[in-house]
């Protein structure tokens, strides 16, 4: 018995912010942002836009592209760090939403890593027997905790949702997960207030406290060592070569990152997925984001070998092998 992607999907918001917008907010430039980050654009939610909206519409297309439908879902789990409220749960949300009945639905907080810490869970559910068919979402909403007079962080961040359907097969689909985790860097990305050790109040309101707050040196300084040792990892364990890697989809952070982290696992460059330009860093949202996007180019084929590192806030970091099949 194995466990299948059997489907994908994304959805992002319609509104596209520029660095040439942002030039008009904080004192930066498109040549300042590029050469530091790689991005070009990002998409950005109305007010209106809670994260479920685009987590729904995500699920959707997923379980479509499974040639599923909603009661096929057994549970649903959602990673990230900008749910709709603190309780319930987006997932809740969404599996009611999508009328998937009274089947288990929770959320996660592993930041950057969620979405493979999702897929971690779903893959042991599946495979204990206890579940047939799970769907996990990446979906963030950053936009809304993010500080617009912080030249240093709010050119970062966009927002957006992607979705997986896993599920059991007589094939042998996801070939290995990893995570781990290193509470003692926390201070390092993180958001100080909104939680029970710093409630909201009009203290932490007026020293801006509910927005990310990021140490850049170093969050790069990790990122660049514990992704490529992960995937090295991971890649060992399941048996496979860097050489068998058909695509490698990193967390779409900074381009640096991910430049970085391709040339330490030895991975040739066009092998190497990027969107971050178009999208910047929705979080636990970009690697189903890109994955999507990758397989609707038509760049994923049967038996194609995907490789999947992310490293985030906690500090998190993970990393997954997965043989593409869909017949």
């Amino acid at each position: 018995m194995g466990v299948i992607v059997a489907g994908l999907g994304a959805s992002l918001p319609e509104k596209v912010l520029t660095n040439q917008d942002l030039e008009k907010m904080v004192d930066t430039s498109d040549e300042w942002i590029t050469t530091r980050t790689g991005i070009k654009t990002r998409r950005i939610a109305r007010e209106d836009e809670p994260s479920s909206k685009f987590a729904i519409e995500a699920a959707k297309i997923a379980i479509e592209n499974a040639g599923m439908k909603p009661a096929d879902i057994d549970v649903v789990i959602v990673a990230t760090v900008t749910p709709d409220m603190m309780f319930p749960s987006t997932a809740c949300i969404v599996s009611s939403s999508l009328g998937m009945g009274e089947i288990p639905a929770f959320d996660i907080s592993a930041a950057c890593s969620g979405f493979l810490y999702a897929m971690n869970i779903a893959d042991s559910f599946i495979r204990s027997g206890k579940y047939n068919t799970a769907l996990i979402i990446g979906v963030e909403t950053l936009s809304k905790i993010t500080d617009w007079e912080d030249r240093n962080t709010c050119v970062l961040f966009g927002d957006g949702a992607g979705a997986a359907v896993l599920t059991r097969s007589d094939e042998e689909g996801i070939l290995g997960i990893e995570v781990r985790s290193d509470g003692t860097k926390g201070d390092l990305l993180y958001m100080p207030a909104g939680g029970s050790r710093m409630p909201a109040s009009m203290e932490t309101v007026k020293n801006r406290l509910h927005f990310i707050k990021m140490n850049g040196r170093e969050v790069f300084k990790h990122a660049v060592t514990k992704m490529p040792a992960i995937a090295k990892e991971v890649l060992d364990k399941a048996g496979i070569s860097v050489k068998d890697v058909s695509l490698f989809i990193p967390h779409q952070a900074n381009q640096r990152i991910t430049v970085s982290t391709g040339e330490r696992l030895g991975i040739d460059p066009e092998k190497v997925y990027s969107n971050i330009e178009r999208f910047g860093n929705t979080s636990a949202a970009s690697i189903p984001i890109a994955w999507w996007e990758a397989y609707s180019k038509g760049m994923i084929k049967e038996n194609d070998i995907i490789l999947l590192a992310a490293f985030g806030g906690g500090f998190t970091w993970a990393a997954a092998v997965v043989k593409w099949r869909r017949k």
